[in-house]
């Protein structure tokens, strides 16, 4: 019975080491596998896209080439100015090889080649022919890695499936668990140890419940301090080619959205140029190409055949705008009634007389004169009647003064107006005038040019013509004439004059366009920094005319500076 008992316990010795051992091999290094570690490394500063890309510059040309499976798309655009190139013939160098890139309808190349769909670094040579002048340029096209099929895994050993998965410790080379993992292991075996040489039964019972407490804890520690949510979501840039911030401030915009977006821009250069003050205006019309049309008398509007003319209608000088017709008072209408009975008896007198003096000169009795004197006498007695009555009924005619477009239009027909009313307005749209005040210390005997700002952005050329001596509302009044005016600019409308004072200023001069308000409220500009990148850069300005600014800090000299376009890169988010 004592050595069946033995034999007993020494199987179930053996039962238990072997159990131990699997369950530290295999459940451990597994769990631990997972313990405290996160499924991915942080995203990089660079930008990630959803195409491999080359993006190379000179000081003539900057280069983009975006790749799209054995196409590579290439976009050509002048260094300064960021405007695509069209006319231009590109050479690419691929491994050896020269391919001729082919030309697109909408300005932009490709080129195809079966070395594109390969793994890691390809150089390219880029040969640029065009009008503006040759250059070669030179860059890397990081094609992406594929991954690699992995290794099937030894199916008949467990300590095979351990050195794959279980991280931390190495042994040669090889990660195949962590330090914890191993005293784990030494310490499970130091008791299954025991149990082999002891007889008592607490130390098989011990060794079982470690090895269940090893297992759960190995389970616990599989998800500590690991997130499967949306943690790593939002480490992660957005990939593919879409306009977006980075995280360091800068804007990445690739170049199909830069064509679409018409961005261009400018390098800096100092130049001195005259400081402006800025001025408050509206539009006058130019005293000598306009005109207003008014009534004499006053009275009673009446349509001529044509109707009244209407707003914006030309008009050549001469032409019947309106008709008149005088109002006439009771008294006046009496006066005029007797004067006109009167002429009329005179008239029948004088019809009398003449038909007598024709009977006697037919006789000869009376000389012919007598007939011819007569005649007149009842001719002018009938010119008189026709006059009077005229005076009664005949209304004024209103004509246009000049030749122009028909400004104002303030009467209807059937409407009594005053010989002080003004009832057409004729303005030449081309003969338009810029007044304007001026404030303070300034003199206007110095300004020498000006230019204006319309409301809706229109730049307006000025030509000084002259000022007051006399002080309106405590301002001097300087009048400008408008170059070439556009048709959308209307007589009255305010308009922003910048006039340059003769104080000269030295900086650096852009449009107004290219400065924007940042998200603090400060002037920034963008920088094209790379050429699908472009950094804000906070300014000071000072203004220099109606569509320039002067910049007198934060710039320096040869920097690329977005001209047009800076308004959509600064909503870019």
């Amino acid at each position: 019975m004592l050595i069946r008992s033995n034999g007993a316990r020494l199987r179930l010795q053996a039962v238990l080491c072997g159990l131990g051992f699997l369950t530290t091999l295999v459940l451990a290094p597994a769990a631990m596998a997972h313990s405290g570690h996160d499924h991915g490394a942080p995203p990089p500063a660079a930008v990630t896209t959803s195409n491999a890309r080359v993006a190379v510059q000179s000081d003539a040309y900057e280069l983009v080439g975006i790749l799209r499976g054995e196409r590579l798309g290439l976009y050509l655009d002048r260094f300064g100015t960021n405007e695509p190139v069209a006319d231009a013939r590109i050479t690419v160098t691929v491994d050896g090889q020269d391919v001729e890139a082919e030309k697109a309808s909408d300005g932009t190349y490709a080129v195809t080649s079966a070395d594109f769909a390969g793994e890691g670094p390809l150089e390219l040579v880029f040969a640029v022919s065009a009008p503006a002048g040759d250059d070669l340029l030179i860059g890397t096209l990081l094609l992406p890695v594929r991954p690699a099929a992995a290794a099937a895994l030894p199916a008949d050993t467990t300590a095979a499936l351990a050195l794959r998965v279980a991280p931390g410790l190495r042994v040669g080379g090889v990660e195949i668990a962590q330090p914890y993992t191993v005293a784990g292991v030494v310490g499970l075996g130091f008791l299954l140890g025991l149990a082999a040489r002891s007889r008592s039964r607490l130390v098989p019972v011990t060794s079982l419940a470690l090895i269940a407490v090893l297992a759960t804890t190995a389970y616990a520690f599989s998800h500590e301090g690991e997130d499967h949510g949306a943690g790593d979501a939002k480490a992660t840039l957005p990939a593919g080619d879409t306009p977006r911030r980075l995280p360091d401030g800068t804007v990445f915009v690739p170049k199909p959205s830069q064509r679409l977006l018409d961005v261009r821009t400018s390098l800096a250069t100092p130049e001195e140029a005259q400081k402006a003050i800025i001025l408050v205006g509206r539009v006058i019309a130019d005293p000598n190409r306009s005109g207003l049309v008014q009534s004499i008398n006053g009275g009673r509007m009446v349509a001529p055949e044509g109707g009244l003319p209407r707003l914006g209608q030309t008009v050549r000088k001469g032409d019947v705008l309106a008709l008149v017709e005088q109002a006439v008072g009771q008294a006046d209408r009496t006066t005029l009634s007797e004067r006109v009975g009167e002429i009329e008896q005179e008239i029948a007198v004088a019809e009398t007389k003449l038909k007598r003096v024709r009977q006697l000169a037919e006789r000869n009795v009376a000389p012919p004169s007598q007939v011819v004197d007569a005649e007149i006498e009842l001719e002018g007695l009938r010119r008189r009647r026709e006059i009077v009555r005229q005076t009664r009924i005949e209304p004024e005619v209103l004509r246009a003064p000049i030749d122009g477009t028909v400004a104002a239009v303030r009467v209807v027909a059937g409407q009594v107006v005053g010989s002080e009313d003004i009832v057409f307005q004729i303005v030449d749209p081309k003969g338009l005038w810029v007044e304007a005040l001026v404030y303070g210390d300034v003199n206007p005997a110095k300004v020498t040019g000006a230019s204006a700002m319309a409301n809706d952005g229109t730049p307006l050329t000025l030509t000084f013509q002259g000022f007051s001596k006399a002080l309106q509302q405590q301002a001097t009044v300087v009048q400008f004439a408008v170059e070439s005016p556009p048709d959308n600019l209307s007589v009255g409308q305010p308009v922003t004059v910048a006039a340059r004072s003769g104080i000269s200023v030295t900086g650096i001069v852009l449009p107004r366009d290219a400065v924007v308000r940042g998200a603090n409220g400060e002037a920034v500009v963008w920088r094209h920094t790379d050429p699908e990148r472009f950094e804000a850069r906070p300014v000071r300005t000072e203004p220099f005319d109606a569509h320039r600014l002067v910049i007198r800090g934060g710039l320096a000299e040869g920097e690329r500076i977005v001209i047009r376009g800076s308004e959509l890169i600064n909503q870019i988010r």
